[in-house]
């Protein structure tokens, strides 16, 4: 069954659904996801809704969309392909590696960004930063925005490597992603200093400054460790540490599924 999220939004859940059916094996490599028209009639949802989830579902490396002919489900990583295996142990620890590992990459993303940005890329970026303020200010954690957004930036730096690295990453990202936000939830000037750290990095990004750019991921990481270290110990532990629990779950679930499914020659 899917794991769906407790508040999680139309798209989210959606998304939630249809990855799970990918991951399962129910979609394999090549199969092309059901209609617009289908998903709308079948969940009874709107025509954004699932747009928004397809979104969602490419940022994390799982589908891609063809002009004119729809959505495809991607080749996926073998688990055993690689050395890299990573558990986190559920705590704040883990959390901050997890911050630490996003603030080298980001902060050379922003900077790639703001070097090879075109306009079409810079408006992906904005409408990606606009989506994260809508979620926000509609009462939304806005960590599948958050992830978008950082992932548009990524895009624009045209760099396929770097892009299949964030893309691998984000099952670690988008649940350390959570912890985050659930925390910079919890008093309004948190959220406030967020959005000026995104905007700081988009306007870096529009004005083709490398250096600010840089200078801005790097900080913006900087500061989510420092709101992370400094969060409330109520906060932690009664909600922070059984969402990064939750992060090792299920990755703990992935691998034993990976395992236990031969890969198609």
């Amino acid at each position: 069954m899917p794991r769906i999220q407790l508040g999680a939004s139309l798209s989210e859940k959606l998304a939630q659904t249809l990855e799970t059916s990918i991951r399962e094996g129910k979609l394999v490599t090549g199969d092309k996801l059901p209609t617009e028209n289908a998903l709308v009639e079948k969940h009874g949802v709107s025509r954004t809704v699932v747009r928004e989830a397809f979104s969602r579902l490419k940022t994390l490396g799982l589908i891609e969309t063809r002009q004119g002919s729809g959505a495809f489900v991607k080749a996926l990583p073998q688990p055993d392909s690689g050395k890299l295996k990573l558990i986190p142990d559920g705590s704040i620890d883990a959390v901050l590696k997890v911050v630490e590992v996003r603030r080298a990459l980001e902060a050379e993303s922003a900077a790639l960004a703001a070097e090879r940005r075109t306009a079409k890329s810079l408006q992906k970026i904005k409408q990606a930063m606009r989506a994260l303020d809508k979620a926000v200010a509609s009462g939304g954690d806005g960590v599948s925005e958050d992830v978008a957004f950082h992932a548009a930036i990524a895009q624009a730096a045209n760099n396929p490597f770097l892009l299949d690295t964030l893309s691998y990453l984000n099952q670690f990202l988008e649940n350390a992603t959570r912890v985050t936000r659930a925390n910079e939830a919890t008093r309004a000037e948190l959220e406030d200093e967020v959005r000026d750290e995104h905007h700081a990095i988009v306007q870096a990004i529009e004005n083709g400054d490398i250096k600010a750019a840089r200078q801005a991921g790097t900080k913006h990481m900087l500061n989510a460790a420092r709101r992370i270290r400094h969060a409330d110990p109520v906060f932690w532990t009664s909600q922070g540490r059984a969402l990064a629990n939750r992060l090792r779950t299920e990755l703990t679930d992935k691998q034993v599924s990976g395992r236990k499914r031969k890969p198609k020659i």
